[in-house]
C-alpha cells in the first residue's frame, strides 16, 4: 500500500510548528472541525468510517461485548559505528491493524499486515470467535478523543537524511577516544522511529497519535596493563532531530568513560545480607522489577501477585510515594494515549506509604470497577494490549544523600545496573549491578563491580528506611519485556536506603 506522507500532511491541514510542517491536530485541534481531524488519519491509512464500522460490527457478530481496531504505521532507522567508521545501517517500515474482541475477561485477537476491507473482515471474523452466538450491534456515535501532546518535536525524523545523522555518531566516537588514552574500542549506535497510530472502538471512540522515539549510545572498551573493561551509556527520548546536539554527545561520552574507568580499581564485596544504598536515577530498576510488575493489575486480578490483597494497606514508610507516569514531556516512557485509546495520566501507585492503585488496562479496570489508568500497552499492532508500566519513579523524601550514607556502617552503594528480573508470585527479584562502592563507617570507599542483589519486592519496599531529596529520572534505553512483548519505559529514584538485601559477592 502506498502511503504518501505529503498527501497526508496536505489533507490534514499542515501548520508550521517549531520550524517543521506537521498535521495541525498533532498540536491543537480546538478550532479544527471534527471531520477534518478524523479524515486526515483515515486518509493516511486509506480507510473510511463505513469500513471501520463494518469491521467492528463483524468483530462483534458472535456476541462479543467490545471490539477495537488499532492501526499502526511505523518507520524505523538505525546506524552503527565501529572501528571509527559507520559500517551498518538499517531501515524498516511496519504497517497493519490489530483487531481485538472482548467477552468478559476473555480476548479474541487477530491482525492483518494488509489494510483492505477483505483482509480486515477476515481478521475480524477470527477475533470474533472468542464469543458464540449472534449479536447485532448498531454503530455508536463517533466521538473524537483529542490526545494531549507530551512529545512535541521541532524536526521530524522523516525529514532527516542519513548524512545528517552521521556527524553526531562520529563526534561521539571521537569524543570518547579523546577523554582517556586507555580507550581501545568504541561502538556507537543511534536509532530513530516514527509511528502513526489510529484507534477506533465499538463505543465510537476515535483517536490517534504521532509517536517519535530516538536513542543514542555507546559502548566504551578500555585497556590497562592487559586488563580489559567495558561499560555503556545511552540516552533515549520521544524527540525529533533536535535531540542531537553537542551537549548530549559530551554527556554520553563522559559517562561511558567514567563508568568504564572505575572498573579497573573495582573489586567484589563479601557476600551476605547488608544495607544497600540505591543511588538516584538508574536504581529505579528496583521500582520497576521488584515492585512495578507486581502492581500490574492482570497479575493481581488473577491472584498471582503478592500485592493482590494489599490495596488500601500500608506497604511502606509514610514518606514513600511511587508513581507511574505517562505525562513527562519528551520522556521515553510517556504516551499521549495508551494503545486502548485511553488518555495517559500520572498515577500514584503508593501514596504516603499506602497501596493506592494498580496499573490498569480496560479489562482489569472493569474487573475492579475503577477507571483505566492509561497503561494498556502493546509492542505493535500484532499484539494485544496488557497492563504495562510507563515512567515509574519515587518522589523525593525527607533525608539527604549524605545523611543516608553516613547512617551505614558496613554496606554497599549501587547506581549502575545492567538488567533484572522478578518472580511475580513470590515477589523475589535479582538485579545485576555493573558498578558501585563499598560503604565503610559511613563513607564511600572501594569501588565494586559485577555483583548480584537478591531480595523480595514487598519486603524491600517495606525496608526502605530513608529517602533523599535528589529524585532523578534515568533517561537510558530502558525496555520492558512481558509475555513476549517489549515496550519502551523509564524509571527513576532518589537515593534510598534499603536496610537489608542479599549481596552476591565473594565468600572470602
Amino acid at each position: 500500500m502506498n502511503i504518501n506522507r505529503r498527501k497526508f500532511l496536505k489533507a490534514s491541514g499542515a501548520t508550521v510548528a517549531g520550524g517543521v510542517l506537521l498535521p495541525s491536530f498533532l498540536h491543537s485541534c480546538q478550532t479544527t472541525p471534527l471531520a477534518e481531524n478524523v479524515m486526515a488519519y483515515l486518509e493516511h491509512f486509506e480507510v473510511n468510517m463505513e469500513i471501520l464500522e463494518k469491521v467492528v460490527s463483524t468483530a462483534l457478530s458472535k456476541g462479543g461485548d467490545y471490539a477495537d481496531l488499532y492501526f499502526e504505521h511505523k518507520l524505523f532507522n538505525s546506524l552503527g559505528l565501529e572501528d571509527g567508521k559507520v559500517n551498518r545501517a538499517y531501515s524498516n517500515i511496519d504497517y497493519g491493524v490489530g483487531i481485538r474482541v472482548l467477552k468478559g475477561d476473555q480476548t479474541g485477537f487477530a491482525y492483518s499486515e494488509t489494510i483492505t476491507p477483505e483482509a480486515m473482515l477476515k481478521a475480524a471474523r477470527t477475533a470474533a470467535n472468542i464469543a458464540s452466538g449472534t449479536k447485532n450491534i448498531p454503530a455508536a456515535e463517533l466521538n473524537e478523543a483529542i490526545p494531549p501532546d507530551y512529545y512535541a518535536i521541532d524536526k521530524s525524523w522523516e525529514d532527516v537524511r542519513v548524512k545528517d545523522k552521521i556527524p553526531h555518531v562520529q563526534k561521539l566516537n571521537d569524543k570518547i577516544f579523546s577523554l582517556d588514552e586507555r580507550v581501545s574500542k568504541v561502538n556507537v549506535f543511534m536509532t530513530d522511529e516514527t509511528s502513526y497510530v489510529m484507534f477506533y472502538n465499538s463505543e465510537g471512540t476515535f483517536t490517534y497519535d504521532y509517536r517519535p522515539m530516538t536513542s543514542l549510545g555507546a559502548v566504551c572498551v578500555m585497556e590497562k596493563d592487559g586488563q580489559l573493561e567495558n561499560s555503556y551509556s545511552a540516552r533515549s527520548f520521544r524527540k525529533g532531530f533536535e535531540f542531537l546536539n553537542e551537549e548530549l554527545v559530551n554527556e554520553i561520552a563522559k559517562e561511558a568513560v567514567d563508568r568504564t574507568a572505575i572498573l579497573f580499581d573495582a573489586t567484589k564485596p563479601k557476600a551476605g545480607e547488608m544495607p544497600v544504598v540505591m543511588g538516584a536515577g538508574g536504581s529505579g530498576i528496583l521500582l520497576h522489577e521488584a515492585i512495578g510488575h507486581t502492581f500490574e493489575a492482570d497479575f493481581n486480578r488473577k491472584g498471582t501477585s503478592i500485592f493482590a490483597d494489599k490495596m488500601g494497606k500500608h506497604v511502606a514508610e509514610n514518606f514513600v510515594n511511587i508513581i507511574d507516569d505517562g505525562t513527562l514531556p519528551g520522556n521515553r516512557g510517556s504516551i499521549n494515549m495508551d494503545d486502548e485509546g485511553i488518555p495517559s495520566e500520572k498515577t500514584y501507585l503508593v501514596k504516603d506509604g499506602i497501596l493506592n492503585s494498580y496499573i490498569h488496562d480496560r479489562i482489569s479496570a472493569k474487573h475492579y470497577n475503577v477507571s483505566p489508568t492509561g497503561n494498556g500497552r502493546r509492542e505493535s499492532f500484532r499484539h494485544v494490549p496488557l497492563p504495562r508500566m510507563r515512567a515509574t519513579y519515587m518522589e523525593t523524601g525527607p533525608h539527604t544523600k549524605d545523611d543516608i550514607i553516613s547512617n551505614v556502617k558496613n554496606g554497599i552503594y549501587v547506581d549502575n545496573f545492567s538488567n533484572g528480573e522478578v518472580k511475580i508470585g513470590a515477589g523475589d527479584f535479582t538485579f545485576f549491578v555493573k558498578s558501585g562502592y563499598l560503604i565503610e563507617n559511613g563513607k564511600l570507599t572501594q569501588p565494586i563491580k559485577d555483583i548480584n542483589i537478591i531480595g523480595n519486592g514487598p519486603q524491600a519496599l517495606a525496608d526502605i528506611t530513608m529517602c533523599a531529596q535528589d529524585y532523578l529520572i534515568d533517561n537510558g534505553t530502558w525496555t520492558c519485556g512481558k509475555s513476549g512483548q517489549s515496550v519502551p519505559v523509564t524509571c527513576g529514584l532518589p537515593t534510598v536506603l534499603v536496610k537489608k538485601l542479599t549481596v552476591g559477592g565473594t565468600n572470602a
